[in-house]
């Protein structure tokens, strides 16, 4: 009998909305509307590409470490998901490019769109940020300073001289230069059958021993062409606008963030991690010591999200 109940309660809802006027995936791990009775929601604020179904794993395992007390909720990025036949990627097409919504400052307002709402104002969030998320996450803290964020994890953080990294060097010209080379490609894989992408998929996932294979199905929806020049745009306006790192915002809301850094990152290069601890001497950065890749909802989504669950337990029982 438990077993039935905690197999349902593992299962997450899958909703499609417009918010801005773009198509936006939900992913929700407990209740899909929140009352009085929920104090605290995490919200899981993605990477780039942001497909919420690369987090299942992540958050099923916030969702049951916590005993299935508090709702885990991911939105994603506008316009980086799939929407069904009955829905049109941009639902008003005028208003969507007045407000760029696919761009980097469109997609922050998207996330302020969202919370004010699906969110009640009382709710207390614990925000997790991955890479770009954690740029996303601190304009939030910043664009709407009476969110009550009790505590905010900065993943694989992406907040500050993003076109300087190793990889930034490599992508910064494809991504603000040749962009538009992808396309064809990309337009020409979208006509493949899906079982077949799924294969190509699953041949360039191969060299990972531990693939978390709940990520190729949300990888397919990536290749129907739209949601991958999406995704592009919106990178290409990261390398350009993510320059210096918010030190005020930082400093503002030291005690409610924690940072964890990569030891092999090339997207933020451990020097970035001693900077950042050097300039803020009492804040939380953590540097992994587990070799966790950049992209660890791959095969390391449960691990990651045990550790979470270590730091943040205490700040959920005051």
């Amino acid at each position: 009998m438990d077993t039935t109940v905690n197999d349902r309660r593992d299962e997450p809802q899958t909703d499609f909305i417009y918010c801005c006027g773009a198509a936006t995936e939900l992913l929700r791990f407990g209740p899909c509307q929140l009352h009085s009775g929920h104090k605290v929601l995490f919200l899981i604020v993605p990477g780039n590409p942001g497909v919420v179904g690369f987090y299942r794993t992540f958050m099923q395992t916030l969702h049951s470490m916590f005993g299935y007390r508090h709702p885990v909720w991911a939105v994603s990025h506008a316009g980086h998901c799939v929407p069904p036949d009955s829905m049109d990627m941009i639902e008003d097409a005028s208003s969507a490019a007045e407000g760029d919504v696919f761009g980097l400052n469109g997609q922050i307002e998207h996330k302020l769109a969202f919370l004010r709402k699906h969110v009640p104002r009382e709710t207390s969030l614990v925000l997790v940020g991955h890479s770009i998320g954690c740029y996303i996450i601190l304009e939030l803290m910043k664009r709407d300073p009476e969110l009550k964020i009790l505590k905010a994890v900065m993943l694989f953080p992406t907040i500050e001289r993003m076109a300087q990294t190793p990889q930034g060097k490599v992508m910064t010209p494809m991504l603000c230069h040749m962009r538009y080379v992808a396309y064809l490609p990309l337009f020409l894989l979208s006509l493949l059958p899906e079982s077949l992408k799924a294969n190509l998929i699953k041949l360039v996932f191969g060299g990972i021993r531990s693939l978390d294979h709940t990520v190729v199905q949300p990888t397919v929806g990536l290749l129907s062409g739209d949601c991958a020049a999406n995704a592009m745009y919106m990178g290409g306006q990261e390398m350009k606008k993510v320059l210096e790192r918010d030190n005020i915002t930082i400093q503002e809301n030291l005690k409610k963030l924690i940072f964890y850094y990569g030891a092999t990152d090339h997207w933020c290069p451990v020097q970035y991690y001693h900077d950042i601890k050097k300039d803020f001497p009492l804040g939380d950065f953590r540097l992994c010591e587990n070799s966790f890749r950049h992209a660890f909802v791959l095969d390391a989504g449960r691990d990651v999200a045990k550790m979470v669950v270590e730091w943040i337990c205490a700040d959920l029982r005051t």
